[in-house]
Formats: structure tokens, sequence, C-alpha cells
């Protein structure tokens, strides 16, 4: 038994609530479970100098974690005076993730920042960071495409993220953080609409995992993901 009661195949309520800031051009608060997440996306005519002149656009993502996102207060990192090694590794992951599903010539010499702050963690910041990221990078896109600033849709797919893993020896999905901390092996499934991946971490915990058990969790990450992809496309139709 799962500590949520939910069936091993169950995700959390996915809630996905649009337009939440006055001024980006897209935004979202993503809900899964407990994990509260809100994305912006910035639109902006500049590229990084390696792309200058080239024709090409570029999508690129931050993430942070809020003081009282816990259950104990952090440091800001600000205050640190540096990012975290875990923080550059998530907003890689995201920036990676979302450029993924972008055709860089369609959009045109100009960049989209996608900003990720969790404001409430219980397991699966980064999968909720990028499945909410590209709702906001979606809706930035959309606006480009109403103004007439681009042709056609650079949008290539939906991309979305998902956590599995195997808690108490059973092949499981979407991990909260009861599980999460708990779970022999480790696993964040990060995809396409069409099913194809863009990324795959998977890390034993504690103890090891066959190939059956590792398809078994891929099983269990499309079924994630086709649910995650379809409360996407209802956020921004």
């Amino acid at each position: 038994m799962r500590p949520s009661g939910r069936n091993v195949d169950e995700m959390r309520p996915i809630s996905i609530e649009v337009g939440v800031t006055k001024h980006a051009e897209g935004s979202c608060l993503i809900k899964v479970g407990d994990t509260h997440v809100l994305c912006t996306a910035t639109l902006e005519e500049r590229v990084p100098p390696f792309l200058r002149n080239s024709g090409k656009g570029w999508v690129t993502a931050e993430y942070g974690m809020l003081p009282r996102s816990t259950t104990s207060r952090m440091r800001r990192e600000a205050s640190a005076g540096k990012q975290g090694g875990r923080t550059v590794e998530i907003q890689r992951l995201i920036g990676r993730s979302l450029r993924a599903g972008v055709d860089f010539q369609a959009l045109g010499e100009r960049q989209i920042t996608v900003d990720c702050d969790v404001i409430q963690a219980d397991g699966g910041t980064r999968c909720a960071a990028i499945t909410g990221g590209w709702v906001a990078l979606r809706l930035a896109v959309n606006k480009l495409l109403k103004a007439g600033d681009v042709k056609m849709d650079p949008i290539l797919d939906n991309v979305a993220a998902v956590s599995c893993g195997i808690y108490a020896g059973q092949p499981v999905l979407d991990l909260d953080y009861p599980e999460d901390s708990e779970a022999g092996v480790d696993g964040n499934f990060v995809m396409t609409a069409g099913g194809k991946q863009i990324e795959v971490q998977m890390s034993a915990e504690g103890s090891t995992f066959t190939r059956d058990q590792m398809n078994h969790l891929m099983d269990l990450a499309d079924k994630g993901v086709a649910e995650l992809v379809a409360a996407q496309n209802e956020a921004v139709k």
C-alpha cells in the first residue's frame, strides 16, 4: 500500500491554472498533488551571443525553491551568493527538455525564458516544472502567433515529465515525498506527447533494478505523461 493510498499506476491530482500573473507573456500555476510550481515565460527580442545573426531563437530556463516550500525554511540562494548544484542541474534539465520541443528557426531570433518557482514541494518538483513550463511556453508562443510575429508554429510537440520509482519493491507512478525519500530506485522521465523520450534519469537509491523493472517503469511513465499532456492541452485550449 502506498502512503497516499493510491494505486501503483495512479497519478496525484493534476491542476493547471493559466494566466496567473499580469506581466508575463505566458504563465501558469501547476499543482501535482501537494507540489505547486509557478511557471512564467518571458519573450525577449534578443538571443545569446552564439546565436546572433543566425535567424534562430532560443529557450532557456531558471528554477528555484521558495524558503518555505519545504517543511523547514531554506536560505535563499541569492543570500548565499550563488546557486546550489541541485538548482543548476534542474534548471539545465528544464531548459534541455523544453528546447527539444521547439523549432528555433521558426521561432526567429528571439529568446523565451521560462522561470519555474516552487512554492510548495512534495516530490517531483522538476517534473512539475517541466510540465508547467511547457504550458507557459505554449502561451507565450500563442501571443507571437496571434500578433503575426512568427509565420509558423515553433512548438513541435508537448513536453511533459513524470517520476516513477520502486517503492517497497513495487514499481509506482508519480512519487510523492514520502515515497521519493524511501524509494529503492528513483527515475524521472521527460517525454513528448508522441511518446518520444527526451531524457531519462534513473538511479538506484539503495537497491538495484532489472531490465524488466525498468521497462515497467517506462510503461508507467507513458501513462503518466499521457495524463499530463491531456491536462496541458485542456489548460491552453
